[in-house]
């Protein structure tokens, strides 16, 4: 079966769930169990663990098709696409098999880094690990968890243990493999504006873990999440707004074709601003499609740009979303706000992307920063 035709199934049943999803901020369950069915959680990690050996340009793809019928499915599919890269990069050593039971989707994975006190900065956790011997204590509270209480595996991130705190890093931070379980909890729900259905919500982790529990050496955890937790979500990210926008483009053009002036007995698309705003929206759409499919590219084959890709990408898929979702708004007029389309859905749902850590406007201040010869941090 190939990717397309694994898609689809996906899509399938994604697209058919997500209206109960987002009215009844109810977890994406038959859509996440298809995509287990269908081995795409595993898609970006390699054949010889179980996966599908998919790369960056895969992911955007697969991301963006979800995205399209659900985004609540999508942003789970993220988060769990973006916890697999980090294992695969530094797999946990008292965790053998975790990446094989996250590739054949026996594992749902998430990530368990932003908390309150440094909110979108989630590279620099407040909490901090204490040593209790040979071991660890890694007692957090995390503001924002995707997949909260339906993940099987969280990735924790917490401040390194002042005895093993020496690092050239701006932070020195760890980051732990944590199953559900004992000392994992969900503490509080999420009902937001939009993405209903991810079950982000905030957790505590009250759990003692070993050297073997983590992820790379001792306070290596800022490096992973710069270097491979951020590429890959932020193109991950940037594929869910694609997503999103298409929707959102399609649904119009759709509803223009379709919807008639019974009185002057043409449609919609007969008037010229209505196909100014669609031909604006699809333009935009594709522009930044090219954009996000480049950044992909060099995601997948490192060169000079990557960095200046991976920090623009999200910032303009997210923002492009948010423009072309309201023009089809305006575009619709009053059915948008129905049910009848899933405007409002997608809508409320793009206008996740831009808060969703890293920021776009921290992203363009990076950008900046990079493009002048700054550090980043």
């Amino acid at each position: 079966m190939d990717l397309t035709d694994r898609l689809e199934r996906a899509v399938t049943v994604a697209r058919a769930q997500a209206r109960e999803v987002d009215t009844q901020a109810a977890f994406p369950t038959d859509a996440v169990n298809a995509l287990r069915e269908n081995g795409l959680l595993g898609l970006t990690l390699p054949e010889d663990v179980g996966g599908l050996g998919g790369g960056p340009v895969e992911m955007v793809t697969a991301l963006s098709e979800i995205a399209s019928a659900c985004g609540s499915t999508a942003m789970v599919y993220l988060m769990h696409l973006s916890a697999a890269m980090a294992v695969a990069s530094a797999p946990p050593p008292g965790h053998p098999d975790l990446l094989a039971r996250i590739a054949s989707g026996q594992a749902l994975a998430t990530l368990a880094f932003s908390e309150s006190g440094s909110r979108s900065h989630f590279w620099a956790p407040v909490s901090q690990a204490q040593m209790s011997g040979d071991r660890v204590q890694v007692k957090t509270r995390k503001s924002w968890v995707t997949s909260a209480g339906h993940a099987d595996a969280y990735l924790v991130s917490t401040l390194t243990a002042a005895e093993q705190a020496t690092t050239e890093a701006p932070v020195a931070v760890d980051v732990y493999a944590v199953p559900a379980g004992a000392g994992v909890e969900v503490a509080g729900t999420f009902r937001g504006l939009g993405l209903r259905g991810n079950a982000s919500a905030p957790m505590t982790f009250d759990v003692v873990v070993g050297e073997t529990d983590r992820l790379g050496g001792p306070a290596t955890g800022f490096g992973l999440m710069l270097s491979v937790v951020m590429p890959w979500f932020n193109i991950g990210n940037a594929a869910v707004s694609l997503g999103l926008a298409r929707a959102g483009v399609e649904a119009a053009v759709a509803h223009a074709s379709g919807a008639r002036f019974e009185h002057l007995g043409d449609t919609l698309a007969s008037l010229p601003t209505i196909r100014a705003q669609l031909a604006r929206a699809a333009l935009d759409l594709a522009v930044t499609s090219s954009y996000v499919e480049a950044a992909a590219r060099s995601v997948a084959t490192p060169d000079d740009s990557t960095t200046l890709r991976v920090l623009g990408a999200k910032a303009v898929a997210n923002d492009a979303a948010l423009r072309i979702t309201e023009t089809a708004m305006r575009v619709c007029g009053g059915a948008a706000f129905s049910e009848h389309l899933p405007l409002e859905r997608v809508f409320r749902d793009a206008r996740a992307g831009a808060v969703m850590a890293p920021t776009a406007d921290v992203l363009y201040d990076f950008y900046g920063k990079a493009i002048t010869g700054q550090p980043l941090f």
